[in-house]
């Protein structure tokens, strides 16, 4: 497997590399991934494991911060985000994203599977429309009860504020 660092693809390599048509399996899921924990890295070998190749879409911090995940957040860079979920052995590529949701990546590369934690629904999915109707599927796993960013941020600021 390829150095983390040349697994962090820019956008428009990541396009090029995953777009239709090919041969394998592509499973797409985004998101922040700020305080990697024991949640994220079960969900993302679950995630590599409805299909051939992994890819992780990680929100920029300008992108990060419009979801108002809280004061001072994300509190690692987009770039160190990238490359600590791309050293994860499940993940084939990542890419950093601007926009609020990942809906032009997904338009563009149209994941075979598109996969989403818990707290979501399948009608809440961003891409979901694109990926059905290209004859693709919508899986939500589970989320691991306790295991969040936000829990872990909220402990430390309870044990430094009280």
């Amino acid at each position: 497997m390829a150095d983390a660092r040349e697994r962090v693809l820019d956008r428009d390599v990541f396009i090029r590399t995953y777009q239709r048509p090919r041969r394998e399996v592509v499973v797409f899921t985004n998101g922040v991934f700020d305080l990697l924990h024991r949640g994220h890295v079960e969900y993302l070998a679950a995630a590599r494991e409805l299909g051939d190749r992994l890819v992780v879409a990680v929100n920029s911090d300008a992108s990060a911060r419009v979801l108002g995940k809280g004061r001072g957040r994300p509190y690692q860079a987009g770039e160190d985000r990238a490359a600590i979920v791309a050293s994860l052995r499940p993940v084939d590529h990542v890419c950093l994203f601007d926009e609020e949701t990942p809906a032009t990546l997904i338009d563009a590369i149209v994941p075979d599977v598109l996969v989403k934690g818990g707290d979501y629904s399948i009608e809440t999915v961003v891409g979901r429309e694109t990926v059905e109707a290209a004859g693709g599927r919508v899986v939500i796993l589970p989320l691991l009860d306790g295991r969040s960013s936000s829990a872990i941020v909220a402990k430390i600021r309870e044990e430094t504020d009280g």
